[in-house]
């Protein structure tokens, strides 16, 4: 029953204008990077405030959303696992967080993390926080993947470990994806090592001083968007 009241509301809330823009934003045409993905229209608000309410759902019923076609389907389940990761840290229960971790990973592998934002605003909150203190060979096998996503999740993951000051691999991974052709991972990339840059200024120039001639344009514009202007400029100009 959960799961029908959580779609009854999700019938009720969509909103065929706001859809449409959706499906532009989010690059939903033939060849684009989120072909098929179908949107109601339903804003991010309105589906933290859903996924809040239907916290007790099973993970059958979560892999069913995760399974649909639309959307903020996919965005809740993560957002519900999100806060579900959230409530066993607070409580210790490493078994629930682990069994959460593992869910994610499935539905890595399954392809249904596939848009931008369903990787961007869950996977420092689960991946990267299960992982800070175990063993990580598992991103590096997502970085070295075909899929956009799979690299994308394995970058984004590394956000939660510059959180905790500790840079080595969201470094290596920006080494290795210096000659990867997607916009969305030079994007991702980039706003990892502003992140590090925030952090530790100098880890970050020393990091560009061997890097940055080799960069994709938009991860240098990304990478650099602190540093004052003059420096800005000289990074752009190449005369660093």
């Amino acid at each position: 029953m959960l799961l029908f009241d959580l779609r009854k509301e999700l019938r009720e809330l969509a909103d065929p204008e706001k859809a449409k823009l959706l499906q532009g934003f989010f690059k939903t045409g033939k060849g684009e990077y989120g072909e098929g993905d179908i949107f109601s229209g339903i804003t991010v608000p309105e589906s933290r405030k859903i996924a809040k309410r239907f916290l007790d759902l099973s993970f059958s019923d979560l892999q069913i959303l995760l399974n649909s076609k639309k959307h903020e389907e996919r965005f809740i389940a993560l957002l519900i696992l999100s806060y579900n990761f959230e409530i066993a840290e607070k409580k210790g229960n490493d078994l629930f967080m682990k069994q959460i971790y593992g869910f994610f990973m499935k539905n890595t592998e399954m392809g249904n993390i596939n848009n931008w934002d369903l990787v961007d605003v869950i996977t420092p909150k689960i991946v990267g926080k299960y992982l800070l203190e175990k063993d990580r060979l598992v991103l590096y096998e997502l970085v070295r993947s075909n899929s956009l996503w799979k690299k994308r999740i394995a970058i984004l993951a590394t956000f939660w470990f510059i959180k905790n000051n500790d840079f080595k691999d969201s470094l290596n991974f920006a080494k290795e994806l210096l000659d990867d052709e997607h916009d969305l991972i030079h994007k991702a990339v980039g706003w990892m090592l502003r992140e590090v840059g925030k952090r530790d200024e100098k880890v970050l120039k020393e990091f560009l001083k061997k890097y940055y001639k080799k960069m994709p344009r938009t991860m240098l514009r990304y990478s650099i968007e602190k540093f004052d202007e003059k420096t800005r400029q000289k990074f752009l100009a190449g005369k660093i």
